[in-house]
């Protein structure tokens, strides 16, 4: 409890209960809450969590960080504050300095989230390693994860979100990481910032906020001029990652396999290793690189870098599934961008018989949205025997890939009416990639596929 007190003391307004009780975790979802855990009561969209506060009380809270005066059972501590948020926050951040814990935090257009589990993997390789769990990358997860740091943690990786100018700052002032990825920049939430430059800008806080060389170490997409140029915004030692000439840390002879993996020359000065990952797709050189970079940043061999990165089974948010028939069933339909519907292409093209391809709207691109279907349309003109797309907004997509010659490319009005053609064409050879923006909800096409 002293903790608390000490963490939010600025915008405490009263407190009161056990006064030598510690807690178990930090929750922010009154159907998680466990026997001794202290439950923040936030406003969000939909709910607010004081309307919960009885139901945590009921599942195990030991503690409650509240905004307005209330009663709780005996033996539970009630620490009634000015801003929740801003309690959760500043809590993490009080936390965060009470360890000597190395940070590194991880930011990107697409990728990020595979970048992370990549870097824990290497460096869980020497060190007990944190890492955000699952979407935990905002102004609320971040603090909730690195509420969950112990003495025995001796690095924590960290995946930063963001939506606008400043949350990174906000997320780097509550972090403090000594390491900063940042992964690529693409147009993703374009509607919002209105320019590349200004997505640029907005990842580009990550580095800013990084400490001087020798403590402070950029690591950059050297292959992503956006990326590179933020060499100039940060105080810390850069370290370029890529497949180009100027990175240091560079990756060559890449090979994909399919669905078993990608194979590459791991080079950093004068010394190389064969690198073997088994995650699909060329472009999952990147974030291996990305992770090899860190590693070697904190004093690691390649051998012991390679050997992480061959091991490593990241949970993908690609899944790779089976109907009935036998066909197999890309499933990527947990959201898209322009940069990660090509990739996805590229590795349906290296797959063996017919190849299927259910694609529909990429959101948030604003000025970019037209260019952006376009651009995946000539892809999948090349890569696919047969496209299917789905939904107005998609339609220059379909138009591209009429217009690049596609083997056959067919446009549907809603999933729903694409199904019926899908059960006709699917053959159990057939691969099928199935990929859009997740308001899109292609995921239900899925499951009626793969439904027994």
């Amino acid at each position: 409890m002293d903790s608390v007190v000490q963490g939010t003391a600025e915008l405490l307004v009263a407190g009161r209960g056990p006064v030598d009780d510690a807690f178990k975790r930090a929750v922010i979802d009154s159907r998680e809450v466990e026997r001794g855990d202290l439950f923040f009561a936030l406003h969000g969209e939909h709910h607010d969590g004081h309307d919960f506060v009885d139901e945590a009380v009921a599942r195990g809270a030991a503690g409650l960080v509240v905004e307005r005066p209330l009663d709780a059972p005996e033996g539970v501590a009630v620490f009634q504050v000015s801003d929740s948020l801003s309690a959760l926050q500043r809590l993490a951040a009080y936390w965060r300095r009470r360890h000597e814990t190395r940070v590194i935090g991880v930011t990107g257009s697409v990728g990020k989230t595979t970048c992370k589990e990549l870097i824990a993997a290497v460096l869980a390789a020497r060190w007990p390693v944190l890492k955000s769990a699952a979407n935990l990358n905002t102004e609320i997860g971040l603090p909730l994860t690195l509420l969950q740091l112990t003495p025995r943690h001796s690095r924590a990786v960290l995946e930063m979100a963001m939506y606008g100018r400043g949350e990174i700052s906000l997320l780097c002032r509550i972090a403090r990481p000594q390491i900063g990825v940042v992964t690529n920049v693409g147009p993703v939430h374009m509607e919002r910032l209105g320019s590349m430059g200004a997505i640029a800008s907005a990842k580009a806080e990550l580095v800013e906020a990084l400490p001087e060389d020798p403590d402070g170490i950029g690591i950059l997409n050297g292959d992503d001029s956006r990326v590179a140029a933020m060499a100039s915004r940060t105080r810390a030692r850069v370290l370029l990652y890529g497949q180009s000439q100027q990175c240091q840390v560079r990756g060559s002879d890449l090979k994909g396999r399919g669905l078993d993996g990608i194979s590459f020359r791991l080079t950093y000065g004068d010394t190389q290793v064969e690198v073997e990952t088994p995650l699909p797709g060329r472009h999952h050189i990147y974030p291996a690189l990305a992770a090899a970079a860190v590693g070697l940043s904190e004093g690691m061999t390649l051998t012991e870098i390679a050997e992480a990165l061959r091991q490593a089974r990241p949970e993908l948010r690609l899944r790779v599934l089976h109907t009935p028939n036998g066909a197999t069933v890309l499933d990527d339909s947990y959201n898209a961008s322009p940069q990660s519907m090509l990739a996805v292409l590229d590795l349906l093209a290296e797959l063996p018989a017919r190849r299927i391809a259910l694609l529909g709207e990429m959101r948030e691109l604003g000025a970019a949205a037209e260019e952006g279907h376009r651009q995946v349309g000539e892809r999948a003109a090349a890569c696919t025997d047969l496209l299917l797309v789905v939904g107005e907004p998609a339609r220059p997509l379909y138009e591209a890939a009429l217009k690049a010659g596609a083997a056959e490319a067919r446009f549907f009005n809603s999933p729903s009416d694409a199904m019926p053609v899908l059960r006709d064409e699917l053959r159990p050879e057939d691969h099928l990639l199935v990929k859009a923006s997740r308001a899109v909800a292609l995921e239900a096409v899925v499951e009626a596929l793969v439904a027994p």
